[in-house]
């Protein structure tokens, strides 16, 4: 079997989850924080999506990232998935930075999650995927946060963005033709 980032990921991304159990202080060093990101700390817009709020919540988008990431890793292969990822990751904490207020904080990897989605928007057809079952997960999960308090809606449409612009400018022009 064939290396996997999208499981290295998933393994990476639970143990530093199993960590912040045992240092309780990571998750505060690694979330999505306004005012310590406005004084410097730009690293914790990656590092956001090493923490998540509950075993629920990684749970969740680690089986987001499992049955969405595989099929985008192989699709377009390691660099331009890892390209994909971290567009992702840092239009969904960025847009979660700029429109929050500077005292929230947040946690998780749903911003480079939603760019899978946003992946699958661009060019979810020619991977063979079922795009009326694509859209209906992304509307559903768009709809989620205002149905459940202290989800952050907008780094997941961040992340889509992200995600979608990522895809425009990893393939070719002439790629997206049927």
């Amino acid at each position: 079997m064939p290396k996997s980032l999208t499981r290295d990921l998933i393994f990476f991304i639970s143990g530093c989850f199993i960590l912040t159990l045992i240092w309780p202080n990571l998750e505060y060093e690694f979330a999505l924080y306004g005012l310590a990101i406005e004084n410097g700390q730009w690293y914790r817009l990656f590092t956001v999506a090493l923490v998540h709020g509950g075993w629920l919540h990684l749970l969740f988008n680690m089986l987001a990232l499992f049955s969405l990431g595989l099929t985008v890793e192989n699709y377009l292969g390691r660099n331009k998935y890892i390209f994909l990822l971290l567009t992702s990751l840092f239009f969904g904490s960025i847009t979660s930075f700029l429109f929050n207020p500077l005292n929230s904080v947040a946690v998780g990897s749903s911003g480079m999650i939603f760019g899978l989605f946003g992946c699958l928007l661009i060019m979810g057809k020619r991977m063979g995927a079922n795009l009326k079952e694509g859209a209906g997960l992304i509307a559903l999960n768009l709809a989620i946060p205002f149905l459940i308090p202290g989800i952050d809606w907008k780094a997941h449409l961040g992340g889509l963005i992200g995600g979608a612009l990522a895809t425009l400018v990893v393939k070719p022009k002439g790629s997206f033709r049927e």
